[in-house]
């Protein structure tokens, strides 16, 4: 099978670098079109179909946060964000318009092209996405839906994902280092109190059920099947 997929990118050199390691890594199994501007981009994005697209924020005539506003108006294509603007409200508002992952510059060429390739294979139904539970608590990665008991629980992006690490690590401490890693990167310059505030707010949005998420001094959290 071959994937046709979209690089919106106005840095010359990063273009051919991404175009370059992907054709080489892919084996033929990536078809990658690529446009200069966002406009150019855009119009694209509406005269073909692709199996994902790549997409710069600060990008001329267009940029790319209203590419993917407008996108999401007719499409579900996944999106990857691939930036310099990393700050945690530009990830937030990212992810708000509907993107399915946010890379910052600079980055991993490796990592970029795994990220790639799982969002293809779960775009595609090619990896099962299990319903997890923990006690009353049930997260639908494939969904991105969250209850308690029967009642749903809408969570803002960073708490979700905070949750799924939890849940997948279900009575294992998760350190406040590792969150930090997964959910807002390697490179991100706070500290790991972005992380207890975030729980605070998960805490909170999970009501009663919140008493699951144990506090392990000086270390993380656990979440905990309470009897």
């Amino acid at each position: 099978m071959v994937f046709k997929l979209l690089l919106v990118e106005d840095d010359a050199e990063i273009r051919e670098i991404i175009l370059d390691y992907f054709i080489e890594k892919s084996n033929g199994t990536l078809a990658i079109n690529f446009a200069e501007t966002g406009d150019e981009g855009q119009q694209k994005c509406m005269d073909n179909e692709y199996d994902l697209v790549l997409l710069d924020v600060m990008l001329p005539e267009v940029d790319g946060f209203t590419i993917c506003r407008e996108l999401r108006k007719t499409s579900d294509v996944p999106i990857i964000f691939i930036t310099a603007r990393d700050t945690e409200g530009d990830r937030l508002h990212g992810y708000q318009l509907g993107c399915d992952d946010y890379v910052s510059k600079p980055f991993s060429l490796a990592e970029l092209f795994a990220k790639v390739k799982a969002l293809l294979k779960r775009s595609k139904g090619m990896v099962r996405n299990e319903a997890m539970t923990a006690g009353t608590i049930k997260l639908d990665p494939y969904r991105c839906t969250v209850f308690v008991k029967d009642k749903e629980v809408i969570l803002a992006p960073i708490e979700f994902a905070v949750l799924r690490i939890l849940m997948e690590n279900c009575g294992k401490v998760v350190t406040r280092d590792s969150l930090l890693l997964r959910v807002w990167g390697y490179d991100f310059d706070g500290n790991d109190r972005v992380v207890d505030n975030h729980v605070k707010k998960l805490r909170k949005s999970l009501g009663n059920a919140s008493t699951q998420i144990k506090t392990v001094f000086k270390k993380g959290y656990k979440l905990e099947v309470e009897e």
